[in-house]
């Protein structure tokens, strides 16, 4: 199955655009896999081709986590990707407004939640849940943020459990933003995953 036909088989695509860009990503993400990536557009030339004005193609929100960086992910260029990064891609009124900002004022049209395997904020969460302990500082935000996806297993958190609550909260995630009013008939928002194993990213919402 093409790319195209895959994404069409979850929701329309708001337009062209949106589908191309999504058929850009997974290009990248493949040569990055197989380990081709070109690097484009990352060379002076692109630096000062950029430096007026930004026209990303893309938003993608996805986890601080340092193994999965975006640009690197989607072996994408300087100015090709508008990334907000979150522990567990999870969202407040801030990163509303930072997704926002890709369509409403630099005309990206698709937006991408990136979630991805053996997350460590999603297992810290779910040890937080289950044993019921207090997280220092402001974590104990991160783990309210990701209750509403809790399995509540009462054994070890396994890379299972976490597999599960990471695949739901990119599903609530999108939920949430294809919801809001501003990102509404801007953008196409679609959930990705990420493996850490393959390097693949396969789109689950």
């Amino acid at each position: 199955m093409g790319d195209e036909t895959l994404a069409r088989s979850y929701i329309p695509f708001c337009d062209a655009a949106a589908l191309q860009a999504w058929a850009a990503l997974q290009r990248g993400n493949r040569r990055w896999a197989a380990g081709a990536s070109r690097r484009p557009r990352q060379d002076p030339a692109r630096r000062r081709q950029v430096a007026a004005g930004q026209s990303p193609y893309a938003v993608v929100l996805s986890c601080i986590d340092s193994r999965v960086p975006p640009e690197v992910v989607f072996d994408a260029g300087l100015g090709d990707l508008l990334v907000v990064r979150t522990a567990a891609h999870t969202v407040d009124r801030l990163v509303t407004a930072a997704v926002q900002y890709g369509p409403q004022d630099l005309r990206a049209r698709l937006v991408v939640v990136l979630g991805h395997q053996r997350c460590g904020a999603v297992t810290a969460a779910a040890r937080a849940l289950r044993e019921r302990e207090a997280l220092p500082g402001e974590l104990p935000s991160i783990v309210a943020a990701l209750e509403p996806v809790y399995t509540g297993s009462s054994g070890e958190v396994d890379d299972g459990e976490v597999d599960d609550m990471v695949h739901a909260h990119i599903v609530r995630t999108v939920s949430v933003l294809r919801a809001d009013v501003l990102l509404s008939g801007k953008a196409t928002v679609v959930g990705a995953y990420y493996s850490l194993d393959t390097g693949l990213v396969r789109r689950v919402a």
